[in-house]
């Protein structure tokens, strides 16, 4: 009975150490899908001007970027709207972490300019 009790210990620690390496693995995509999200967003909000000649959501690169996340090509989309943001000179949004903090404060667009003048 002792030798039982002792296998299936050590049955339930191999068990549970094997499920706790998985997560991390398991998590990675909805992370890239989430910063593919949030630099979308964040570009559509405020990445497209109010003017007649804005080209605003009809980016192509925004356009192929939304394509790419959506076909679980988050890299190269995360990328392309990373660049499109440096391009437009906005500043790329932290990418979101397990752990809380508090916001950073969104700066709306061309608030860039008017700090350089």
């Amino acid at each position: 009975m002792h030798s039982a009790l002792l296998r299936s210990t050590l049955a339930f620690a191999i068990v549970l150490t094997a499920g706790m390496g998985t997560p991390a693995f398991a998590q990675t995509p909805p992370d890239l899908k989430a910063r593919c999200d949030q630099l979308t967003s964040y570009y559509d909000r405020y990445g497209v001007g109010r003017s007649e000649n804005s080209d605003g959501a009809r980016n192509h690169t925004r356009i192929a970027a939304g394509i790419d996340c959506q076909h679980g090509q988050y890299e190269k989309g995360i990328a392309s709207m990373e660049a499109l943001l440096r391009n437009k000179m906005l500043d790329v949004p932290a990418a979101p972490t397990a752990i809380a903090q508090p916001p950073a404060p969104l700066k709306p667009h061309g608030e860039l300019r008017r700090l350089s003048q």
